[in-house]
């Protein structure tokens, strides 16, 4: 049985506080078929430099949006998964 690829969508903007610990809750899922994409909307603290260090795990991109549901509507436009769910920074996949 083929496993649906899921897309999880992080949207961030200076969020270093709390960034670090979403990403490795995303990363930690017994789930494998995961596209995990995190939207920076040109984050002038150390959120970037904490986002990079995943690269290899994850796609980002550093984009200037206007607002949270651009940041969604560019993740949605750049996933390929079947089954989109959307994470903020500040929140915990368990």
């Amino acid at each position: 049985m083929k496993k649906n690829k899921i897309t999880i969508i992080t949207p961030v903007k200076n969020d270093e506080r709390n960034i670090e610990k979403t990403i490795r809750s995303v990363l930690s899922q017994s789930y494998k078929n995961v596209e995990y994409i995190v939207v920076d909307g040109k984050s002038d603290d150390k959120t970037l430099k904490i986002i990079k260090k995943f690269n290899n795990k994850l796609k980002y991109f550093s984009i200037k949006e206007k607002n949270l549901w651009d940041a969604i509507n560019f993740g949605i436009k750049k996933s390929t998964g079947e089954i989109i769910g959307i994470l903020n920074s500040n929140d915990i996949f368990y």
